[in-house]
This record gives structure tokens, C-alpha cells and sequence, in this order.
């Protein structure tokens, strides 16, 4: 069973979100999409300045099995990518919701947010095929 930290919010598209106390947003890809992907061995994050819209795909993991677009669940301005993950990409297979995080952003007031999910309908989701 996947780990689904009920302080975080979740889109379908298996990405987490978490408000950072000085307003920015981190994100990352849930345990369950890293469970499914299997080990990774390539995070692609991207760079401090880049503007993203609600839905961009935004950075990329590579697993043996495959490689998977991550994508932003708000608009905003990058702040840091996680430098860590390019020389340990299994940092996020390791502590997803943690030392795993992908990006940091500044949302930005006028782009919108993605649906979001919080833990019990993200559960559902998962349960339910998605």
C-alpha cells in the first residue's frame, strides 16, 4: 500500500504539493507513482526562473521501465529544482514526500490551480484505477 501523507494535497496525475511556510510550493511525484515507475535512475528538474503554467510538464524521471513527464499542478516562477536528484535520482524512490521533492515555485496571482486532491480522494483515485 502506498504512503499518503494526509498534509499534502495530490492531483490525478500522481503529483504532491506542499505550502511551504513563506508562501512557495514544493513539489514532487507521490510514493504510489514511484512504486509504479520502479527504480529511477534519471530526474531531468528544472531551473530556478522558468515560468510554468497549470499543467506544464515541468521536469521528467526515467526509470528502467520507463520515463514519465512530471507535471505542475500550479502556475508560478521555479525557485530550485532538487540538485540532489541528479546525482541520486532514487531519492525519491527512497523518501518521496521528503528529501525526494522535485521543484520549488512561486505560484503566481494569476494563474490558476490544478484540482487538487486531499489524501482520502487521492486513496480513491488509486483505488479506482487511477
Amino acid at each position: 500500500m502506498s504512503q499518503i501523507p494526509a498534509d499534502l494535497r495530490y492531483t490525478k496525475s500522481h503529483e504532491w504539493l506542499r505550502t511551504l511556510p513563506d508562501g512557495s510550493v514544493e513539489i514532487g511525484i507521490t510514493d504510489h507513482a514511484q512504486q509504479s515507475l520502479g527504480d529511477l535512475v534519471f530526474v531531468e528538474v528544472p531551473e530556478a526562473g522558468r515560468r510554468l503554467a497549470t499543467g506544464d510538464a515541468c521536469a521528467v524521471v526515467e526509470s528502467v521501465k520507463a520515463a514519465s513527464d512530471v507535471y505542475s499542478p500550479v502556475a508560478g516562477e521555479v525557485t530550485a529544482g532538487n540538485p540532489q536528484l541528479t546525482s541520486q535520482p532514487d531519492l525519491i524512490n527512497r523518501d518521496p514526500y521528503g528529501e525526494g521533492w522535485i521543484l520549488r515555485l512561486k505560484p503566481s496571482g494569476s494563474g490558476g490551480a490544478a484540482e487538487t486532491l486531499d489524501a482520502a480522494a487521492y486513496e480513491a483515485a488509486i483505488a479506482a484505477g487511477g
